[in-house]
């Protein structure tokens, strides 16, 4: 029996419960609003289930036995085994540890979860049909609504991911065993973290790039870095070639590119993993029945209390553009949540920090040099190389470098820009210096522990000040 369309009411509706989501509903929740979220797949969505933290557990776990076998300088020998489907499965642990958190804490700041794929009706309505065999489906009335449907890897057309021999990140993550060698088609953030996972578990990978090098929002000599570590583990670069075609072999593949001058090259693996970038999940919102505009890339177009030009409602996270980052839908989900309870929240996006986890990481927040330059400012620079730092060496990772971008006149700092161990964390710090407007002296004349890399950040701010002690 197919159960009728029910109608509900509610002064929130939010759309996915990814991370701008779940937040968005906690948040509105703490506000006393009522909150109903809609979640179509898993909660914790892209995110928490098949992108940051499965790729960071699989990144640590590889690093526990990678880095047992290249110890041998500080005395310690090892030829560590790794049981990849025991890694996946621990892997999946955490997973379902931290989805089962999400689904606690927003049921605990009062939302109400409902399972199922929502889409506009009005710019009043939603109606919500429920997964599984007849359970009908449901039309909820809202004051606001808020849409965190998130983004979804792009398919190179003939590359359509089947999960077995062209892979997107989430099946990647998931493989039984480690393939022999792995053709990976793009060498952006995605490409080059897995790229470097699977190097290291002992698979043979090719990265083959349309652009003339890997990680192309960030700095030459940032990636420059992390590329030629790359290749140090034995990852092959192909750059200026465009994946035009592939087909099966006995047991595995042939991967054809092409460059601009019409050459064509073959390379044979198990396995191809496809990451050239992510879309904006749009399509199952019925958008033509609201005034919700989306740009010519298919991101719903938000203002700085993440508005869309539908005044009630609001689009947070991956959908919302770029950058795709899951500690900006954080944040746009709170300010959301708090414009939508009548409270003065905005958005200020000139501190946003962004990491990739390769080997090394990468961290940056801010401007940089030539940034800050088109900017208008006069920028006076500080870096400090990590091959000078003491707790760099003592964990035998030296390559990289701490980069501080500041305004010469007033002393403010502008931006930050980081290679190496641990750079998702020291840019916590540069962070929160631009956030409160903190100056070089304010940073230099703060007393960093001895010997720990964050005095890499110290260095290079008194560099900044023509004030180096250790470099």
């Amino acid at each position: 029996m197919v159960v009728g369309d029910i109608t509900s009411s509610t002064d929130v509706l939010i759309i996915g419960g990814g991370p701008g989501g779940y937040v968005a509903a906690i948040r509105a929740g703490q506000l006393n609003l009522d909150v109903t979220l809609v979640e179509m797949d898993a909660y914790g969505g892209t995110c928490l289930n098949r992108g940051c933290i499965p790729s960071k557990a699989m990144i640590s776990a590889t690093d526990v036995a990678h880095t047992a076998t290249e110890a041998e300088d500080m005395g310690v020998y090892a030829d560590p085994a790794v049981d990849l489907q025991g890694m996946v499965s621990w892997k999946d642990r955490l997973v379902t540890k931290l989805t089962k958190g999400v689904e606690s804490l927003t049921e605990r700041a009062g939302a109400h979860l409902v399972e199922g794929r929502a889409e506009f009706a009005s710019s009043n309505r939603a109606r919500v049909v429920s997964s599984g065999e007849g359970q009908g489906a449901e039309s909820f009335e809202f004051e606001h609504a808020i849409v965190a449907t998130g983004s979804r890897p792009i398919e190179v057309p003939g590359f359509e991911f089947d999960g077995e021999h062209i892979l997107a990140s989430e099946h990647a993550l998931s493989l039984e065993s480690v393939p022999d060698s792995m053709v990976v088609v793009g060498a952006g953030y995605i490409g080059m973290e897995l790229a470097t996972v699977y190097q290291k578990l002992g698979c043979d990978v090719t990265i083959v790039e349309m652009l003339d090098s890997p990680l192309p929002q960030y700095e030459d000599d940032v990636t420059s870095v992390v590329q030629d570590r790359a290749e140090e583990l034995g990852i092959e670069f192909h750059f200026g070639e465009l994946a035009s075609d592939w087909e099966k072999q006995d047991g595995s593949i042939t991967v054809t590119t092409e460059d601009d001058d019409g050459n064509v090259s073959a390379f044979d693996a198990e396995k191809c993993l496809v990451a050239v970038g992510r879309e904006p999940v749009t399509d199952t919102l019925n958008l033509e029945a609201v005034d919700v505009e989306t740009d010519d890339n298919g991101f719903i177009k938000t203002d700085g209390q993440a508005r869309s030009t539908e005044d009630n409602i609001f689009a947070v996270g991956d959908v919302a553009g770029q950058p795709m980052l899951a500690h900006k839908a954080f944040k746009e989900g709170e300010v959301a949540a708090e414009v939508a309870a009548g409270e003065p929240s905005a958005l200020d996006y000139q501190s946003v920090p962004a990491a990739v986890f390769t080997d090394p990481e990468i961290g940056t927040v801010g401007m940089t040099e030539s940034e800050a330059v088109e900017a208008g400012f006069d920028p006076v620079t500080g870096q400090m190389p990590l091959r000078a730092s003491g707790r760099a060496l003592s964990l035998a990772e030296t390559n990289g470098f701490v980069r501080v971008v500041a305004d010469d006149e007033s002393g403010f700092i502008l931006g930050a820009q980081i290679v190496g161990p641990e750079a998702s964390e020291l840019v916590g710090e540069l962070t929160l210096a631009i956030e409160m407007g903190a100056t070089l002296e304010d940073v230099a004349q703060t007393i960093h522990v001895h010997p720990t890399l964050s005095e890499a950040v110290h260095e290079a701010i008194k560099g900044a000040r023509d004030e180096s002690i250790h470099y």
